[in-house]
């Protein structure tokens, strides 16, 4: 609200507006460019980011995204002729984003190809695989030596191999992110055993698409312009403070998923043979982990009154506000297990933070003013709640509070 008590509204025209609010609805699975290359838990609609960036940047300009998750601003700013800066605390999330936002030539495309043709071939469980013996020590292996599973390691480890064998650094990880989606397929919430034959043939299946996006990817760019990307393995609480992002003009658009307050989410880990917690994801990547899942999410779902989470999003939210100017627009998709109170707190955290809340007009005056969207089987909420058919997210909008440092 401004001094008055009034709620501040985004004056959009009507069209865009209407096209916003179509896009955050818009329940279509994820596809297209290089989204596909790794399901990161809780991602939202490249609709939506497109849409957002569509509305509220020009070419040229610059787009933050503060938890970057699974880097669909960065790819759709990237694709679209603009800058982005992406920030997430996890290694993984790293990783992902700098595969997704990487633009292969023409001469590694081509390279790739060839190897995709010759890759079926490198899973064979009599053959040799490497073994990643420091990884092992440290626990990456967890759960993969039951004996149901040793064949599916073994075929995971070859893959690798012919991963590292790509030889360049770009295309390593590239074969890596490969793996990484084949792997999360076979492994990550499976009730039944996947078979070496399975793994072989999606292993192929994968690459070829994934060879696909990386090719659309390119040609979007270069039809849109091609913009810098940085992503920062870091927390965004700081980032007003960091030398890489010193300097920077102040983003048009910063468009963000945050952990979700009192929602388990596994950002980190796979869950293999049940509940059991599975590393792995790590190793592939060539990462290292060593947190347990409050340092991804922000704080313990079980702290009374969710205070750690309510602190760390006051401290990255005012980092941002002290990076933008009263010309951007913050978007962010956030979801509550107890919205009742959530919501109203999550809302005071924004105000702490030196950020006001903003409507859209068609929608002030219909329930709370905002735009709620339902997602059909979002498996965070299942986990959460058991089976359900929908969850509900808001999508809330903010600029930075009129006289704010």
């Amino acid at each position: 609200m401004d001094k008055g008590g009034r709620r501040r509204l985004l004056r959009l025209p009507p069209e865009r507006e209407r096209a916003l609010i179509a896009a955050a609805r818009n329940a279509e699975p994820v596809r297209g460019l290089t989204h596909g290359f790794y399901k990161y838990p809780a991602r939202f609609s490249p609709t939506f980011a497109r849409a957002a960036i569509e509305t509220f940047t020009k070419p040229g300009d610059l787009v933050l995204d503060p938890h970057v998750g699974g880097a669909t601003a960065l790819v759709e700013a990237r694709a679209a002729g603009r800058g982005a800066i992406g920030v997430d605390i996890s290694p993984l999330a790293e990783f992902v984003a700098n595969v997704k936002c990487t633009i292969l030539s023409e001469a590694e495309l081509e390279t790739l190809e060839s190897w995709v043709v010759k890759l079926p071939a490198a899973i064979d469980i009599y053959s040799p695989s490497l073994r990643f013996e420091e990884y092992a020590e440290l626990g990456y292996y967890k759960h993969l030596t039951h004996p149901a599973r040793w064949r599916l390691r073994k075929a995971i480890e070859q893959a690798l191999g012919r991963a590292i064998a790509l030889g360049s650094p770009r295309l390593e990880r590239f074969g890596r992110c490969v793996v990484l989606r084949t792997a999360q397929w076979a492994l990550d919430g499976r009730s039944k055993a996947t078979s070496v034959e399975e793994f072989r043939s999606n292993l192929a299946r994968f690459a070829n698409e994934m060879v696909r996006g990386a090719r659309e990817f390119r040609e979007a760019v270069a039809a849109n312009g091609r913009c810098p990307v940085t992503v920062l393995n870091r927390s965004a609480a700081g980032l007003e403070e960091d030398i890489r992002v010193r300097g920077v003009s102040a983003p048009r658009l910063v468009v963000t998923s945050p952990p979700y307050p009192g929602v388990h989410v596994l950002y980190h880990r796979w869950q293999v043979d049940g509940r059991k917690e599975a590393p792995l994801p790590f190793m592939i990547a060539n990462k290292l982990d060593g947190a347990g899942s409050s340092y991804y999410t922000m704080g313990d779902r079980k702290y009374p009154g969710l205070k750690t989470y309510f602190d760390n999003v006051r401290a990255t939210m005012s980092s941002v506000a002290k990076i933008v100017d009263e010309r951007t627009v913050i978007v962010q998709m956030v979801a509550f297990s107890e919205p009742r109170w959530q919501l109203p707190r999550y809302l005071e955290t924004m105000e702490e933070a030196g950020l006001t809340e903003a409507l859209l007009p068609t929608l002030k005056d219909a329930a709370d003013g905002r735009l709620w969207r339902s997602v059909p089987s979002r498996r965070w909420y299942s986990d959460q709640r058991g089976k359900t058919p929908a969850s509900q997210e808001v999508v809330l909008f903010h600029r930075k509070a009129r006289g704010a440092p």
